[in-house]
């Protein structure tokens, strides 16, 4: 190949050499901005206690911004070790540890000026809390992990890319510290404040739910009956590995936005969301038949995202830590797996508790009886509403039903059959002389067992 152009002036010199050069001079500011940027930002840190020599060393190592971060973020006037929080709070070395590995945080050095006043202040509340008798160190420490995971994943959230524009760089450390610290100067307290707003308004729902519980008689350990639901969206797996990041970005927020909105207008609470699953749970069987119901017709009229399946159970269930536990919530999850795209399946216990609930709006057709791992064999239902299933339309499910239980079958049939070609091979290594070839046509007579559809033993 020639490279005469690479010395002529041609085309085939650096790429973009003249570009990197334009975009390289774009992202230096100003000096007069970056003068006047550097001046608030030393006025700001000095009032938050940094020293002028603190300020010059970040200038001089390019990281002005990270010492913004934590000065306005975790404010001190002098920092502490751990010993000396620990002689402040009186509380002990091996508690105070598990306390901070329960927030979540790293742990530092007994020698590191890591701690601040907040820290000691911290520690002093949650040694209030358990010296009121209200709960046990344990309790109180389970209580400060669930804090801590939370508060973890909001600030996640916050800081993730494309969320917080304050936060991308423009190549200069100073300009990224003025621009944040007036941008956090506002928004912190804000958020602090909408933070406890929301807390508020969900301990009193929370509240208010747990004391229903008990007025209607619930005796004290006794497990609280709800129906849980699964929804699950069809191919998403697949779907992931082939957008791009912003793409599947769109897609995850928009399926949360219809879960959430779906959900909680019908009188229901989602649990949580695993990436392409939402669960859900609600006091009664009748709201989580219209809440799944209301899901699958939400997405499959959802132009970007694709159908889902939705299982539905109910009983008695654990709850702790705002997470519900218990065969219940199991067989919810394990039903979903077997769903088709756009149905909604319930157990024989929910199709039950919707027979006594209701009367003319739902109708349960039995499907044959499913192995569930780790369950066992179960009676499986297809949940609809009255009249949504009229003539063609219906045994067209039924034919898509079918469809995807002989391909179920199908799949299953293969996962045996290769372990029995797996096993084989490992038998004739073993009974074979070393080096000595299986014997002709060996698998491939294997292969014609498995696929005659004959009963295969491992």
């Amino acid at each position: 190949m020639s490279d005469g152009g690479a010395t002529g002036g041609g085309t085939d010199g650096p790429p973009d050499s003249a570009n990197s050069s334009s975009d390289d001079e774009a992202m230096v500011p100003d000096p007069e901005r970056r003068a006047e940027a550097l001046a608030r930002v030393r006025s700001l840190l000095i009032d938050l206690g940094t020293t002028e020599e603190e300020i010059d060393a970040a200038v001089a190592d390019d990281v002005v911004d990270l010492l913004v971060v934590d000065r306005m973020l975790v404010p001190a006037e002098r920092r502490l070790t751990l010993a000396q929080v620990l002689a402040r709070t009186g509380i002990g070395m091996e508690q105070a540890r598990r306390i901070w590995r329960a927030l979540g945080f790293l742990d530092v050095d007994e020698d590191e000026l890591a701690f601040t006043e907040m820290d000691v202040e911290a520690l002093q509340q949650f040694e209030a809390l358990t010296s009121m008798g209200q709960a046990d160190f344990d309790s109180s420490l389970q209580m400060v992990r669930v804090i801590g995971f939370s508060m973890a994943r909001i600030a996640e959230a916050t800081t993730a890319r494309g969320t917080t524009p304050a936060i991308e760089s423009s190549g200069d450390s100073v300009v990224d510290a003025d621009v944040y610290s007036r941008v956090l100067s506002v928004s912190l307290p804000t958020m602090a404040r909408l933070l406890e707003f929301i807390w508020r308004r969900h301990l009193q729902a929370a509240t208010r739910r747990e004391m229903l519980i008990r007025a209607r008689g619930a005796a004290k350990g006794t497990s609280p009956v709800m129906a849980v639901g699964f929804a699950d969206m069809v191919g998403f797996t697949m779907l992931s590995q082939h957008l791009a990041d912003d793409e599947l970005a769109a897609v995850v927020a928009r399926f949360e936005e219809l879960a959430h909105n779906t959900v909680t207008s019908l009188g229901g609470r989602v649990v949580k969301m695993i990436g392409d699953e939402v669960m859900f749970v609600v006091p009664t069987a009748a709201d989580a038949a219209r809440i799944g119901l209301s899901l699958a017709e939400a997405y499959s009229d959802d132009e970007l995202l694709s159908d889902v399946r939705v299982a539905l159970s109910v009983g008695p269930v654990l709850l702790q830590d705002g997470d519900y536990y218990g065969p219940v919530v199991n067989l919810a999850s394990r039903l979903v797996g077997i769903a088709n795209p756009g149905t909604v399946l319930m157990s024989d216990e929910f199709h039950a508790a919707i027979v006594l609930e209701t009367e003319g709006e739902f109708v349960g057709r039995a499907l044959r009886p499913r192995s569930l791992k780790g369950i066992g064999w179960v009676q499986v239902w297809k949940l609809s509403r009255v009249g949504s299933e009229p003539g063609a339309e219906g045994r067209r499910n039924v034919r898509w039903e079918r469809f995807g239980e002989v391909v179920r079958e199908i799949d299953e049939l293969r996962n045996r059959g290769e372990k029995l070609i797996v096993e084989r091979h490992r038998r004739s290594a073993a009974d074979s002389p070393a080096g000595e070839p299986d014997p002709p046509g060996g698998d491939a007579n294997l292969s014609a067992e498995v696929d005659s559809g004959d009963p295969v033993t491992p």
